[in-house]
């Protein structure tokens, strides 16, 4: 059995499932991770706890091979958002992103904006919610401390390109809110600043798992804002409140979950044993045959049909007097999927049924027979 088999074999979903953009069904391997550190904290056997204060260092390993950073340069965060929002409070200057990015970003930097009055947003106009390298270069100015980017759009799967946005930025920040795409697709992460991922979609972690990414340029430039006790470079600092580390460490408020950072960290070694190419490549073959099916049935598609400018999303877009009868004909047939703004949303993994292709196929039969009728 080739790595990639024993990956695609850890996919136990039920059949249908087409919405991995929202939350990835945990794999086999981090169900048997979670049910196996449940099982040492329920006992606590002696000398047992030693073994969780491990897993941050296992977390930050994983991440490490998996963007490019130094491990010492990766803090364990519960989500997402939470990382982001430590960039942002972090920062001095005006901070160039789009409004129509998923709300993390956007509210972060408004939120410290309103709270802190040093950062100012500059708003990106882009094209129907498309950021690229050239857009970004016309809109830059002096004043721009900082670049703010989704990795994959999650509204229309596109996936920005991070090396163009370097080149273009020069040594301004990059921050790069990455969920949409982290544990799908292969792209240079090294190249940004600022990393900030949950575990919870592509990665199939579940929730509560996430983690920051800081560059050295980034730790210099950054205020950690919210910096608690575990900041500091001192385990357990008692009767005296430390500076913040001088290190990505800073970034901490806390001691993280054990049990969660295990989960995450048992995905990241799932997906390094494969290869991150190796399941972009089979995510792409996946995402076509859904096309496929989708012109099929003269669904519109109104995603990228170019693999190298998404990641695991199909977004059809029916006339809007249509929408319902989609909706209605997926959920009559068993397939999940999202319905937002008019669209709907279809998300594989690398993994894809020939029973939710039947699925799928049912309903878009359903679908055009109403639309015919």
């Amino acid at each position: 059995m080739t790595a990639l088999e024993r990956f695609l074999d850890g996919f136990i979903a039920e059949p249908g499932y087409l919405d991995y953009a929202r939350i990835g069904p945990l794999s086999a391997g981090v169900v048997a991770e979670t049910l196996g550190q449940t099982e040492v904290l329920s006992r606590a056997r002696f000398g047992s706890l030693d073994h969780f204060q491990a897993q941050d260092e296992r977390l930050r390993t994983a991440v490490a091979r998996a963007t490019g950073f130094r491990a010492d340069q990766v803090v364990s965060e519960p989500n997402t958002t939470t990382g982001v929002m430590q960039a942002m409070f972090g920062l001095t200057g005006a901070v160039l992103l789009s409004s129509g990015d998923f709300p993390t970003v956007p509210f972060a930097v408004v939120r410290a904006a309103e709270a802190l009055q040093v950062v100012t947003p500059l708003w990106l106009a882009t094209d129907h919610g498309r950021v690229t390298p050239g857009q970004i270069r016309e809109q830059l100015t002096p004043a721009t401390a900082a670049v703010a980017v989704c990795l994959v759009d999650s509204r229309t799967g596109h996936r920005v390109d991070l090396e163009g946005i370097r080149q273009v930025i020069g040594d301004r920040l990059l921050i790069v809110d990455a969920i949409q795409g982290f544990g799908a697709v292969d792209v240079p992460y090294e190249v940004a600043d600022v990393v900030a991922s949950g575990g919870q979609k592509w990665s199939r972690a579940g929730w509560g798992t996430g983690f920051l990414a800081l560059s050295d340029r980034a730790v210099e430039r950054l205020v950690p804002v919210f910096s608690g006790f575990a900041g500091t470079d001192v385990p357990e600092p008692w009767d005296e409140v430390l500076p913040p580390s001088r290190s990505a460490n800073a970034f901490r408020v806390s001691n993280g979950d054990a049990i969660a950072q295990a989960r995450f960290a048992a995905a990241l070694e799932e997906v390094a044993e494969v290869g991150i190419r190796a399941i972009e490549d089979a995510i792409a073959v996946n995402v076509s045959l859904l096309i496929d099916l989708a012109d099929e049935f003269a669904v519109p598609v109104v995603s990228s049909r170019d693999d190298r400018e998404r990641a695991g999303i199909l977004v059809l877009e029916p006339p809007a007097s249509q929408l319902t009868l989609l909706s209605i004909a997926l959920h009559n047939h068993g397939v999940t999927a999202t319905t937002r703004s008019g669209t709907v949303r279809l998300s594989t993994h690398a993994a894809l049924s020939p029973d939710t292709v039947d699925m799928l196929r049912g309903a878009f039969t359903s679908y055009a027979t109403a639309v015919t009728y």
